[in-house]
């Protein structure tokens, strides 16, 4: 039976990561560095990869567009919960709700198949090492970059209209710090057996296909790792695949927190915490994982930064 009160809200109540006022300026300290420092991560790797010729491989043109996600679903939920933690002002409107599911959605879909797409290009580089740039070709790595563009998009849409398109209760207090598919379906009044099912079987296909997609690379990697006779180039393999192995256990083991614990009072609060990691935390660990594990990258940082440098001193010198 439908619910009473039909209304379409000109605004949703967030109920942010804290209701303790106190709690409140520390938390826009501790996450507008963490926000910070992602941007500046993010965007640090995008023009790093695009400016040093050395860094024009398969593996960082899949790094570049990891990054561009990593900022995209950051940016979309950052911003606005550093708003609400500043001004003590937790609702969001109707139209922003919407625009902030979508763009999170595609982002986060995009993330996910992009880490299959990588996994796969590790899978080739260690075992095909001769045939690598033959494989990876320019065309197959911009395809594998397209598909999960195309598919995010179509499935954020997909998801935001069949939401929007339904009739919330006067009830708007979304018990996030953002606007997620999950806490949105809730409040609705209208029935809702179909949006939940396109979430479920949406929601399996992409993490089940993408984690198989990865599992099948590094089941193939590892076994052609203990055929290798050569200690060093069992070290080579494993620190070729070692930052996104990383990566990959970070970002489904936050994934497989949320989803596998029981539920109880408190998960709600768990479930925003699992959250702050994966929105906020992940996108900023990922740029450091691949500098920090990367010499090729930590080298063209070094040429860039000394580049800079040296241009810099010509300009004060012409100006003096």
């Amino acid at each position: 039976m439908e619910r009473q009160n039909l209304t379409v809200p000109k605004e949703f109540i967030l109920m942010g990561i804290t209701d303790r006022p106190e709690l409140q300026a520390p938390f826009f300290g501790v996450f507008l560095v963490i926000y910070v420092v992602s941007v500046v991560g993010n965007l640090g790797l995008i023009i790093l990869t695009k400016i040093d010729s050395r860094l024009q491989t398969p593996m960082y043109f899949f790094l570049t567009h990891l990054a561009f996600t990593d900022l995209g679903y950051s940016t979309a939920v950052g911003p606005k919960m550093l708003v609400s933690l500043v001004v003590d002002q937790h609702t969001i409107s109707y139209n922003w709700c919407a625009t902030q599911l979508s763009f999170f959605i595609m982002f986060i879909t995009s993330e996910i198949f992009l880490l299959s797409a990588m996994a796969y290009d590790r899978y080739v580089a260690i075992c095909n090492p001769l045939l690598y740039k033959v494989i990876m070709s320019q065309r197959l790595c911009l395809l594998l970059v397209a598909i999960p563009y195309l598919y995010s998009v179509f499935l954020s849409l997909l998801i935001t209209i069949k939401i929007f398109i339904l009739s919330f209760c006067e009830y708007n207090v979304i018990r996030h710090f953002y606007c997620d598919s999950l806490s949105l379906v809730p409040l609705l009044c209208s029935d809702t057996h179909e949006i939940k099912l396109l979430i479920l079987i949406f929601s399996a296909f992409t993490l089940v296909s993408s984690l198989l997609i990865v599992l099948g690379s590094y089941l193939l990697i590892f076994v052609a790792i203990l055929r290798m006779h050569s200690a060093d180039g069992r070290h080579k393999a494993f620190s070729t695949c070692g930052s996104h192995l990383t990566v990959v256990v970070l970002y489904y083991g936050t994934l497989f927190f949320m989803y596998a614990q029981p539920k109880s009072k408190n998960s709600s609060d768990t479930d925003r915490m699992a959250s702050l990691f994966y929105t906020l935390v992940i996108p900023m660990l990922n740029p450091m994982i691949y500098s920090l594990r990367n010499k090729v990258v930590k080298n063209a940082l070094t040429r860039t930064w000394t580049l800079c440098a040296n241009i810099l001193l010509k300009i004060h010198c012409k100006m003096c």
